[in-house]
C-alpha cells in the first residue's frame, strides 16, 4: 500500500520540480530579434536622468570616484536586504563595456544578466519593460559615452543563489503576466502631452514601484497604482499620488511642474522626504516640456 501512495506522490514531486524549473528560465531576446537603431545618445541621457539611474549606481562618497559617473558600489536598502548596485560605466573588466545590445536589452527589460541569471527585481525592469527598445538602447549609448571607470563593487552574496536566482524566474512569470505598452502612446484619447507624461512615470522614471503598494509576493498590486503605501527600505510610507491637487498639495498643474523642477530650492521641502530629493534633482535635468508632461499625467490620477 505504502509502494502505492509513495510513487504516484513522488511522481508529482518530479514532474511538479521539473515544470517549477522551466517556469523560472529566463526569457530573453537576440541580438537578431533587435530592430536597426541609429543612436541618439541626447535621448539616452534625457533617458538616463528621467530614470534616476544615477541614484543608485553612483559610488559610495568614500571611494573617491566621480560622484556623476555610475561606477556603482553604494549600498542600496531593499526588503530583501542590502544591495550594491554594479558599475554600468563601459569598462570592459568591472562595468559593461563588453555588453551587446541584446545583453543591455535583456537585462533593462527582461531581468536577465549576460551570464543567464534572474536578475533581483530591486532593478525596475518591470517598468523598463514600458520602455520601446530604441529607448533602453539610446541609454546605453548614452552610458558608452561616458568615460569607463575601472571599479570593483561588492558582490550580492545571495543565500542559496542558485535556487533565489530561480525563485525569481518563477516570480516574473507571476509579475510580468501583464503585457507592456512599449509605446510612447499609451491612451490616443488623451494629449500628446498628458501621453509623454504617462510614458516617462510608468517607464524609465519607474515611479510606481515605490508609489503603488505591493502583496505578499511583492508584486505591484493591480488597480492600486500609485495610492502609495509602505516605503521599499521598510522605513515610513510612500505618499499617494491620486488628488494631489485636488487635496492642496499642490495649486495647479504649473505649480506641481514648477515643484519637481525646482524642488526645496523654490520652498518645495514636501518634496525632500522618502528619496524624493535625489528624484527630484534628476527631474530637473529633462526639458521644461518632459517635467511639464509628468506633472499634467500625475495630476490626472485620480
Amino acid at each position: 500500500m505504502r509502494a502505492k501512495v509513495w510513487v504516484p506522490l513522488g511522481a508529482v514531486v518530479v514532474i511538479g520540480g521539473a515544470l517549477l524549473y522551466v517556469a523560472s528560465l529566463p526569457q530573453t531576446v537576440d541580438l537578431t530579434d533587435l530592430p536597426a537603431h541609429p543612436s541618439n545618445i541626447k535621448n539616452g541621457e534625457l533617458l538616463f536622468h528621467a530614470g534616476g539611474c544615477i541614484s543608485c549606481h553612483a559610488p559610495a562618497k568614500d571611494t573617491g570616484r566621480d560622484l556623476k559617473l555610475p561606477s556603482g558600489g553604494a549600498p542600496l536598502t531593499t526588503p530583501v536586504g542590502t544591495l550594491y548596485p554594479p558599475n554600468i560605466t563601459a569598462d570592459k573588466e568591472t562595468g559593461i563595456g563588453n555588453w551587446s545590445d541584446a545583453d543591455f536589452v535583456n537585462a533593462m527589460q527582461h531581468g536577465v544578466s549576460p551570464k543567464g541569471e534572474n536578475l533581483i527585481p530591486a532593478f525596475p525592469y518591470t517598468s523598463y519593460r514600458n520602455m520601446t527598445v530604441a529607448d533602453v538602447l539610446d541609454i546605453k549609448a548614452y552610458l558608452f559615452s561616458l568615460p569607463p571607470v575601472h571599479a570593483d563593487n561588492p558582490d550580492v552574496g545571495l543565500p542559496l543563489a542558485w535556487f533565489t536566482r530561480h525563485g525569481i524566474g518563477v516570480w516574473k512569470r507571476l509579475a510580468l503576466a501583464n503585457t507592456p505598452s512599449q509605446s510612447t502612446t499609451i491612451d490616443p484619447n488623451q494629449s500628446a502631452t498628458w501621453n509623454r507624461g504617462a510614458y516617462l512615470v510608468n517607464g524609465p522614471g519607474h515611479c510606481g514601484e515605490c508609489h503603488t503598494p505591493r502583496n505578499l509576493l511583492l508584486i505591484p498590486k493591480a488597480g492600486q497604482e500609485f495610492i502609495g503605501g509602505p516605503h521599499p527600505s521598510g522605513k515610513g510610507k510612500v505618499p499617494n499620488l491620486h488628488g494631489i491637487i485636488a487635496r492642496g498639495d499642490f495649486d495647479s498643474v504649473d505649480d506641481l511642474a514648477t515643484g519637481l523642477q525646482e524642488g526645496e530650492d523654490a520652498g518645495y521641502d514636501h518634496l525632500t522626504y522618502g528619496g524624493m530629493a535625489e528624484v527630484q534633482k534628476n527631474l530637473a535635468q529633462l526639458p521644461d516640456a518632459d517635467i511639464h508632461a509628468i506633472a499634467e499625467y500625475i495630476a490626472s490620477l485620480k
